[in-house]
């Protein structure tokens, strides 16, 4: 059970967890794509991760392998903790405040989900027994890429008391070893070397650069401050660090008031002095407004983009909240951070070292780009950026085109396991398969022209080199992994053939529409040709005697895993059992050709699909949190909204319950994705295939009514789902969509109201592998 209360727009915590820190400290980080702070303490200890990241900014380790191989990646990349400065020190007549000592009255902080603020109120008694109110608020504008700011209010409660804030930026940080591996402990331990430092009035600046990486960073901070007594105030630093200090004696009633700007810039070319100026110009961009302007700003972004993505859950308080917290992050994760890619945590924490997957494409930008369109386009605009390197990496492999990495932080591929690296080049249709949904969803045909195209075309001839004809014609593509990484090195993925079939055809497509664009790469009718004969080839294994598809190749015909063996302690499978038994047994990590139906559903029919997914849940273990939003969404879709409902909330508070015991290291920006496609593209029963958007939608019993809003080439499309009948509404414009296969125009202000059919499930509900069932969710009330 959560131990948050649960609010419509807010995440409270109503008593302090120390043994809880980690998590707490990833549900309340605060970002905007280009600035994320962990929600640390602001006295900065105790602590369970502290954390201060930019979008990119990483730090270059050797990569370890017992046995080198040829096209192995020597480097490995891992974001770094950068400056921190969230830290303000308090002491009450000499005593340090320290939640760990005297007596903690009251302790509560609420991120503020329309607000975009997290709030500290505290009320504490030092060990001394001088009684003291402190509240914080801090933000990370939404509005100001650069800037973050921070409001510390403190006063004595019942008799005076000297205080002293020290307002801190800090360097090299000392943070719990990131790896057992000494060479990389070394390389990322303190990886800034300080390249200068000033302090001036109730300003300081620190710049530092990596070693390896040779990326430059600069971090700025000044003050506000006021009081009804006299306050004095210095400022000092060092290489690793700075301090304002304030100092003043307070009657009870009496508030010391401080406001910090806090800026960062960082770059892999720009000269010292350039990184000196810009921080301080954001400052001063920050000062301009105030601490009043940020706050009005951040409030003005929320309430637009509430407005386009907010999703009305009645029936379940906590999905309700589950929900609005999943948006809320995912706008976070991406706002501002232009042409640098959303890592699978975000800036939330440094798990998986920062990296970015195919996860990005396949789960966070299809909800972006619904909701948040330009946010979409910029993530892919970055993949276009590293396109370079993704051709270097095909060349490598004996390949044409491009082959994208695994998993990156700056483009080059960083995993060091081949078989779950680079053979998932699935990774490559994943992109693509973005790019050709941002454009039908958005009409952004410059985009196309200027990126799209290029992407489309790169992957394109990476499939037509990796696959093959076979001497009936048929056009394979063996020994890859697909996204059940339980299942490495097959062949005829169908999830990978099927999303490889969608790339070829795209680029196509693409390059009929932009001849002379395609012809600067390249691009000629005979290639074209290629493309198309290989999609219209491409081979789906499937299993006559079983009636069902074969994930891959024979899958169907391994050994059955003894499920009714494996202790419920011994989940996740990799954590217990070798990858090599994993490998040739039919059991699953996560949906993968259950993910084939859904994102190409096109390719099934309804029996098809309903038999397909009965057969793998029945094998999917979800030891993988990307897995149970894509069960959720073909469970719906096949006919058991029971068992989607299910799926939805493990999907929802994979991070708010912590159900994987691993949110400490930042959230899963993938699974809170999921929340909302769950949701949407389950209960909703949103689909775009080929440019059309169809909805299926159908609630559990335990919903009474669902509203969503998605934006269809810049209109606002409004669904509101209840029992019996959905409703489909535009702010402005028109929009054809079909409803449960009948084709309707909505216009504006002419809502139209259509029946939902009953459902009649072809399959019986699936039975899970023992202790793998999700926690049944129940009625409220």
């Amino acid at each position: 059970m959560s131990t948050f209360p649960v609010e419509p727009w807010a995440l409270r915590e109503t008593r302090l967890n120390l043994d809880a820190l980690a998590q707490t400290e990833s549900l309340f980080a605060l970002s905007n794509g280009h600035v994320g702070l962990r929600g640390n303490l602001d006295e900065g200890e105790p602590f369970g991760l502290p954390g201060t990241y930019l979008n990119s900014f990483y730090e270059e380790r050797p990569l370890p392998y017992a046995e080198a191989g040829y096209g192995f990646p020597e480097e490995g990349q891992s974001i770094l903790n950068v400056t921190n400065g969230k830290v303000f020190r308090l002491l009450v007549d000499d005593e340090p405040f320290d939640v760990r000592y005297g007596v903690l009255h009251d302790h509560q902080r609420v991120l503020d989900l329309r607000a975009g603020t997290l709030q500290r109120d505290v009320e504490w008694t030092s060990p001394a027994g001088q009684r003291i109110k402190v509240r914080t608020t801090r933000l990370v504008s939404l509005e100001q890429r650069s800037v973050a700011a921070f409001l510390y209010e403190v006063e004595p409660v019942d008799a005076p008391a000297r205080v002293i804030v020290q307002s801190e930026l800090v360097a090299n940080e000392d943070v719990p070893t990131p790896s057992r591996d000494p060479r990389v402990a070394a390389a990322l331990g303190h990886a800034l070397v300080a390249e200068g430092h000033y302090a001036r009035d109730l300003d300081a600046q620190l710049l530092h650069r990596t070693n390896a990486s040779c990326l430059r960073l600069g971090a700025e901070m000044d003050h506000e401050v006021s009081a009804p007594v006299p306050v004095r105030s210095h400022t000092e630093a060092t290489d690793d660090w700075a301090r304002t200090t304030f100092a003043c004696e307070l009657q009870p009633g009496q508030r010391l008031r401080i406001v910090k700007y806090l800026a960062y810039g960082w770059s892999s070319q720009r000269s010292r002095m350039a990184i000196r100026d810009q921080v301080h110009g954001a400052i001063a961009g920050a000062r301009l407004g105030g601490w009043d302007g940020l706050i009005k700003s951040q409030r003005t972004y929320l309430d637009q983009f509430w407005a386009q993505a907010d999703v009305e859950v009645d029936g379940d308080a906590e999905i309700q909240q589950a929900v609005r917290f999943a948006l809320f992050h995912l706008m976070q994760a991406g706002a501002r951070a232009e042409a640098r890619p959303i890592a699978a945590k975000g800036l939330t924490g440094r798990g998986y070292d920062g990296h970015v997957f195919w996860d990005t494409e396949s789960f966070v930008l299809p909800v972006l780009t619904y909701t948040h369109p330009q946010v979409a386009r910029d993530g892919l605009r970055w993949r276009h950026d590293t396109l370079d390197l993704a051709r270097d990496r095909a060349r490598l492999l004996g390949l044409k085109g491009a082959a994208f990495p695994w998993r990156t932080i700056r483009g080059q591929e960083c995993s060091a396991y081949w078989p779950a690296g680079t053979a998932g080049f699935h990774v490559n249709a994943d992109i693509a398969a973005a790019v050709v949904r941002y454009v039908q969803a958005t009409g952004d045909t410059q985009f196309e022209r200027e990126n799209g195209l290029e992407l489309l075309v790169e992957t394109a001839r990476l499939w037509r080199s990796l696959g093959h004809h076979d001497r009936h014609g048929v056009f394979h593509i063996d020994g890859v992994t697909g996204p059940d990484e339980y299942s490495a090195i097959a062949d005829d993925n169908i999830y990978t053939n099927l999303m490889a079939q969608l790339n070829l055809r795209a680029a196509a497509a693409a390059a009929d529409r932009y001849p002379e664009e395609a012809r600067r790469f390249g691009v000629d009718d005979e290639e074209i040709a290629s493309w198309l004969d290989a999609a219209a080839n491409v081979h789906l294994p499937y299993d006559r005697e079983l009636g069902v598809h074969q994930q891959s190749i024979n899958f169907t015909l391994h050994q059955e895993w003894d499920f009714a063996g494996t202790p419920a302690d011994h989940y996740p499978l990799l954590l217990h059992y070798p990858y090599f038994d994993l490998y040739r047994r039919q059991v699953v990590k996560q949906a993968d050709l259950v993910l084939a139906m859904h994102l190409r559903g096109d390719a099934f029919t309804r029996e098809e699909k309903a038999r397909n997914f009965h057969y793998y849940d029945e094998r999917t273990v979800r030891d993988s949190s990307l897995s149970a939003c894509t069960q959720a969404v073909m469970a719906a879709e096949v006919g058991h909204p029971e068992l989607a409902y299910d799926y939805l909330g493990e999907a929802a508070f994979v991070d708010l319950y912590d159900l994987q015991h691993n949110s400490r290291d930042g959230l899963h920006m993938a699974s809170l994705a999921g929340t909302w496609l769950a949701i949407v593209a389950g209960f909703g029963g949103m689909r775009d295939y080929g440019g059309e958007l169809s909805f299926l939608p159908r609630l559990p019993g335990q919903l009474n009514k669902l509203r969503f809003a998605v934006t269809i080439r810049g209109d606002v499309l409004r669904v509101t789902v209840e029992h019996g009948q959905a409703t489909y509404a535009v702010d402005e414009g028109e929009i054809t969509l079909r409803h449960h296969g009948e084709e309707v125009t909505v216009r504006a202000d002419e809502p139209v109201t259509l029946p939902i059919p009953a459902p009649h499930p072809s399959t019986p509900a699936p039975v899970q592998p023992p202790h793998r069932a999700p926690h049944r969710r129940k009625r409220e009330g």
